[in-house]
């Protein structure tokens, strides 16, 4: 098919170009901070604006490079930055390069004001509770504050036979260590989590009217790539997987109408006045991948504006007016 024979609309129309794996944080301060994967996977990069459309035309800073060898040496996917206790967290994975697929979690930590300009300090592998977590291919780590607690909630492969994708989460004690074992939240159940790949991965939290919605990835990374969906009351035990609700169907999934392929892996954000949520997520404007999917560059970066029914649930539709 032809790439690019297709109506753009500003609902389907890149946001932010070969930039996979979004997150966008929205500051104290009001000020927009973005990161991605980099099609080079070979480092970690923020933009700042006052403005989430400013992002688009922000420059661009490479704040930290992988390693020549070692861990960290490739791979470098999904970065996330975050404001805990008055620093800068970077949560990232990265592979070795003499073991590629020896995906693990590492910190990045900075102590100054603007996470741009000032140093970041390498932190090491998120520190686990338990002799099992990050034990093998680990990534897409996400952290987020209830009731004044922090959690962290990632994907992990098990293999029991076939290897799996996984989502766990656990509490923490500190931004750069798990204060309890790791629970399973959701394994690949379903029929459009197993195409190609049997997947959960690249966790999203976003807030509302007292329940907590985690939106997460499914399946291998092409055009079946598609978003879940996982809620729970806020005053839960979020370490208790039967106080979640899984959706039984994706929640979000390729619209070839609207020329938008395998969207997923991502973030939620406050619109300017703190009043709208928005998505920032990734997705292809076509379906013809040569080779991997994985090293095809053309994952842009999209967003969407969250609305929410009237039982207070999100709803996902590309014809939101944004």
């Amino acid at each position: 098919m032809n790439k690019t024979n297709y109506k753009q609309t500003k609902y389907n129309k890149p946001f932010i170009m070969q930039r996979a794996d979004p997150y966008v944080y929205r500051h104290l301060d009001g000020t927009y901070f973005f990161t991605a994967s980099v099609p080079e996977y070979d480092r970690i990069i923020l933009r700042k604006s006052d403005t989430l459309d400013g992002v688009v035309q922000a420059e661009e800073v490479t704040i930290w490079r992988k390693h020549e060898k070692g861990i960290m040496s490739v791979h470098i996917w999904a970065p996330e930055i975050h404001y805990v206790d008055n620093k800068w967290f970077i949560y990232f994975a990265g592979g070795d390069i003499d073991d590629i697929w020896a995906i693990r979690p590492y910190v990045l930590m900075c102590e100054g004001d603007d996470p741009l300009k000032d140093d970041w300090k390498e932190m090491g592998m998120l520190e686990p509770k338990d002799a099992f977590s990050f034990q093998d291919f680990s990534l897409d780590m996400t952290v987020f504050e209830n009731m004044g607690e922090w959690y962290c909630v990632w994907a992990e492969k098990v293999s029991v036979g076939k290897k799996i994708s996984n989502l766990y989460i656990a509490r923490m004690d500190s931004p750069t260590s798990l204060a309890t074992k790791q629970v399973l939240l959701t394994s690949p159940d379903y029929e459009w989590e197993r195409v190609d790949f049997w997947v959960n991965e690249g966790p999203a939290v976003v807030h509302h009217d007292g329940k907590i919605y985690l939106t997460y990835s499914a399946s291998a990374t092409g055009e079946c790539y598609c978003m879940g969906m996982l809620s729970i009351e806020e005053t839960k035990d979020l370490l208790d997987p039967r106080a979640w609700k899984k959706e039984r169907y994706p929640v979000l999934k390729t619209d070839a109408e609207r020329g938008i392929y395998g969207p997923g892996h991502n973030s939620f954000v406050k619109s300017e006045d703190g009043k709208e949520d928005i998505m920032i997520y990734h997705a292809r404007p076509y379906d013809e991948i040569i080779g991997d999917p994985l090293y095809d560059p053309n994952r842009h970066a999209y967003r969407m504006h969250i609305k929410w029914d009237e039982q207070g649930r999100p709803i996902f539709d590309y014809c939101n007016n944004y």
